[in-house]
């Protein structure tokens, strides 16, 4: 299984930002309990770990699925899952519809949390300039472009690809483009942790650069992080930050409320 790692930097541990916002995050809010919710009440974590590949391989986005246009064929399942669970093809699956399911599987605790943690703390700020529609709008894209990113060069591969990161690079992108001086607290792990503030070009150019670095492994055909999905959508939310930007010139409106992200 590829799964886009989650979004946290190893280096540092965000745990807030100091960005008062005017109106509260409902998208935001919507996207992180549908996360939560797949997770606990949908993905069958209760059930073998034979049924829990073959929901992964009937929902999950898998590139040579995509690039086909069609499922995978019985030896194809058969290569991407283990042997003794002797998973059965799957001639009706929805393949184009997983680009959007995937983006709310989660292989574990770790991933999940990881994501709805950045999520929520830079998620409210973008939602907050674009409003509740397009900010759900301009994650579903991230998603998306961040799936092609990952598909493009791998057409052939058939792991199953899983995450809300690459919608989440989007976020962070667009973040660093639009406020890339506001302050985050963040635990930095040394010894044990200390707490303190970084402007977040620091934390989110890191986090990126982390994903560049991580281009360099080797991709695994079953199972690794998809760097690529994480770079291409973050790319793709600075792209469209700018253009933003560059459209509202300094984008005065509402004085904002204190309230914090």
């Amino acid at each position: 299984m590829l799964t886009p790692a989650p979004v946290v930097a190893p280096m540092v541990i965000p745990l807030g930002d100091h960005n008062p916002t005017r109106i509260r995050p409902w998208a935001t809010w919507a996207l992180i309990a549908l996360n939560l919710w797949a997770f606990i009440g949908v993905q069958p974590w209760d059930a073998s770990e034979c049924a829990q590949q073959a929901f992964y391989l009937r929902w999950a986005a898998v590139p040579a699925e995509l690039t086909r246009g069609e499922p995978l064929d019985q030896a194809e399942v058969a290569a991407a899952s283990d042997a003794v669970c002797q998973v059965q093809a799957m001639p009706g699956k929805p393949v184009y519809l997983t680009i959007l399911t995937s983006m709310f599987l989660h292989a574990g605790w770790l991933h999940l949390l990881g994501n709805m943690l950045y999520l929520w703390i830079f998620g409210n700020n973008i939602e907050d300039r674009l409003g509740h529609v397009r900010f759900l709008l301009f994650y579903l894209a991230a998603g998306l472009v961040a799936t092609v990113a990952f598909v493009a060069p791998n057409a052939d591969n058939i792991s199953t690809l899983v995450g809300a990161s690459g919608a989440i690079a989007g976020v962070l992108g667009a973040y660093l483009v639009l406020f890339p001086r506001a302050h985050v607290t963040v635990a930095v792990p040394f010894l044990l942790f200390f707490i303190t503030r970084l402007p977040a070009f620091l934390v989110l150019g890191l986090w990126f650069l982390l994903q560049v670095q991580g281009l360099r492994e080797p991709l695994l055909e079953g199972g690794g992080v998809a760097y690529l999905a994480h770079a291409g959508g973050f790319v793709f939310g600075m792209a469209a930050a700018l253009l933003l930007r560059s459209g509202s010139g300094s984008g005065g409106g509402r004085p904002a409320r204190s309230r914090r992200g």
